[in-house]
């Protein structure tokens, strides 16, 4: 089974435009999640997926490998699928987020496993929750499962309510998740996921993958215990820094 990593990236951002170029000690952004994605032992290919040729020029010059993509989409996936229809023959296609510079190519290889299953069509990562503060926080999405492990909804409330329970006993009486931002599709479940007209839970929560779920698509999903570090804005940017150091 052939598997295609596509890391979007585009330059316009509200909070931290430029992002993918920005400099961690010596290397771009988009240089680091590059690196890390060609790493995975599970992708036949890696490519990045832009639109903006500020960031084509940086990836020219580490030697990186490119997909010039329309500007107007409005998500990664919906970037990823136009990439898909100009790679043919990859069976899967693994989302690997632009703005988390140090993702462990262990989660990269975590998260195609699950294609091992002929089953499974759509998949993603989650993680137990152990603090109040995550567990709070709107937003850090919550994932609720069923039995298969596939996931049953999302959302930026503290889900499922732990009814006659104070709040900081929540944690002691249930197994809470958190949603780890990394996809993988079939190729063919891609191409149809982003026909999809966007869902009302899509909208009320601003969660894509609620569309999915919404449509009567099932999302299987793997338990990772590594973090990820994601960067959205300059201070995320220092936080990194201090806990990665290189």
């Amino acid at each position: 089974m052939a598997k295609l990593g596509i890391i979007p990236a585009r330059y316009a951002s509200t909070r931290f435009p430029g992002k993918p170029l920005i400099d961690i000690n010596g290397k771009s952004m988009i240089q680091r999640v590059y690196e890390q994605a060609c790493s995975a032992a599970s992708l036949d290919q890696v490519v990045i997926a832009t639109d903006d040729e500020r960031i084509i020029a940086e990836i020219k010059r580490f030697g990186g490998e490119y997909a010039l993509t329309r500007a107007d989409h409005q998500s990664g996936t919906d970037r990823c699928a136009e990439v898909a229809t100009k790679y043919p023959g990859f069976d899967v296609v693994i989302n690997i987020q632009g703005d988390e510079p140090f993702i462990d190519p262990v989660q990269i290889d975590l998260l195609s496993s699950c294609f091992e299953d002929p089953q499974v069509k759509l998949a993603t990562l989650i993680k137990k929750i152990y603090t109040e503060e995550e567990l709070f926080n709107q937003s850090i999405p919550k994932v609720v499962l069923n039995s298969n492990q596939e996931a049953i909804y999302f959302s930026r409330q503290t889900i499922p309510f732990q009814r006659n329970k104070a709040p900081q006993d929540w944690l002691k009486a249930f197994q809470f998740y958190k949603h780890i931002g990394i996809y993988g599709y079939t190729t063919e479940t891609l191409l149809r996921i982003t026909q999809l007209e966007p869902s009302t839970l899509e909208l009320a929560e601003s969660l894509e993958q609620l569309r999915w779920l919404e449509n009567g698509y099932k999302i299987k999903t793997k338990v990772t215990d590594l973090e990820t570090f994601a960067v959205d804005t300059p201070e995320d940017l220092e936080i990194i820094i201090r806990i990665k150091g290189n």
